[in-house]
């Protein structure tokens, strides 16, 4: 099995929770359970907002990070480590 490390696996499942997110805005589903009624433009405005940034952030986080989440990048990860370059 193979040791992903922690950092990797919450950036990658914030990844997909902002894309998931920004797929469902575009088609024009509600992620949260709110009538058309209950928000205001304003409201609206800003949970576009929000959800953008929030989906650039981790978008970017994901990206810099080193993610080894390959066989290759398992092996640089340990090699790294058994020089004491990294956790």
């Amino acid at each position: 099995m193979n040791n992903f490390d922690k950092g990797t696996v919450v950036r990658t499942v914030l990844l997909f929770i902002a894309l998931i997110n920004q797929a469902l805005i575009m088609f024009g589903k509600p992620v949260l359970p709110i009538s058309e009624d209950q928000v205001t433009s304003l409201a609206d405005t800003l949970y576009l907002a929000f959800s953008m940034v929030f989906t650039l952030v981790t978008t970017l986080v994901a990206w810099f990070k080193n993610n080894y989440v390959t066989s290759k990048g398992q092996m640089q990860k340990e090699a790294l480590q058994q020089k004491g370059l990294i956790k």
